[in-house]
Parts: structure tokens; sequence; C-alpha cells
């Protein structure tokens, strides 16, 4: 009976050992996203790799449709407006938003942005992170999306100094 008590704290102890990290602060801690990453987005109206999943559709009810935005590092909207207005939850990384004449704005997981009816703006990933955001469009009765030009490569340059 001694020996098989023996012998189970001495399993539970090998278990235990090999079970934990031996280096905590150089483990890199891995989270499954928030939200599914949906599909790769292959309109011209973004740079760089994004995917979107649809979350919600506009119906007669909430007047609005979501849904989650995943940014490759880089990666980013052109120019554009929503007549009804935007809300941006953020949910993983690192991006920007900027409106148009204004300075960007830094974003990271727990940021909210709320960006009024007809306002040219754009947001995406930062450059040495990923980015993922769920997106509000609100009285869609208004219309959808209004794109404009990319953002060039110097104007994110900019933007992201």
């Amino acid at each position: 009976m001694k020996r098989n008590i023996k012998f189970s704290l001495l399993f539970l102890a090998i278990l235990f050992a090999a079970c934990t990290n031996k280096h905590p602060e150089t483990a890199e801690q891995k989270t499954e996203p928030l939200f599914p990453k949906g599909n790769k987005i292959t309109n011209n109206n973004f740079s760089g790799t994004v995917w979107l999943q649809m979350m919600g559709a506009k119906d007669s009810t909430l007047h609005a449709n979501f849904g989650n935005v995943t940014f490759e590092a880089k990666a980013r909207t052109n120019w554009h407006s929503h007549p009804g207005g935007q809300l941006l939850f953020i949910t993983e990384g690192k991006g920007y938003y900027q409106a148009k004449g204004e300075p960007a704005r830094l974003l990271k997981k727990g940021d909210f942005v709320e960006i009024p009816r007809n306002v040219v703006h754009w947001h995406g990933a930062a450059t040495d992170s990923g980015f993922a955001h769920i997106a509000v469009s609100l009285n869609t009765d208004d219309g959808g999306a209004v794109w404009s030009g990319p953002v060039t490569d110097e104007e994110y340059g900019q933007a992201v100094k």
C-alpha cells in the first residue's frame, strides 16, 4: 500500500514537472481569435490582405449591419465614408484610424471608435501587428459605404510614424 502511494506521488511529481513551463517569461501567449476570420476580401477597397466575417445583416428593426474584419500587418481600407455613421470595436492587435485632414489615432484591443455620418476616413493594421475589429454600419437605410481612392503608401507611412 505504501509502495502504491509513493509510486503515485512520484508519478504526479513527474507529470507536474513535465507540464510546467520552465521559462514562463519566454513563453509565447497564443490565443484563439475572438470571432471567425471569415473570407478573404478580393475587391479593390482594401490594400493588403483582409478578411471579413459578416455577423448580422441590415433588417427593418436594427437598420445596421456588422461584421468582424481582420487585417494582416500593413493592410488597410481605402478612404471611405458611411452615410449613416460607423462604430469600430477593436478586438485584436494594433491598428490605426484616421479621418481625412486629422492625425491618425493608434488603436488597441478594447478601444472604440465612433465615426460620424459622412466622415471620410480609413482604418487598418499597424506595420508590425495584425488587427481586428467589429465594424458596425449604422442607419443603413441611408446607404452603404461610399468608397474613395486608396490610402497611399506615403499617407500610410506618415500616419503610422
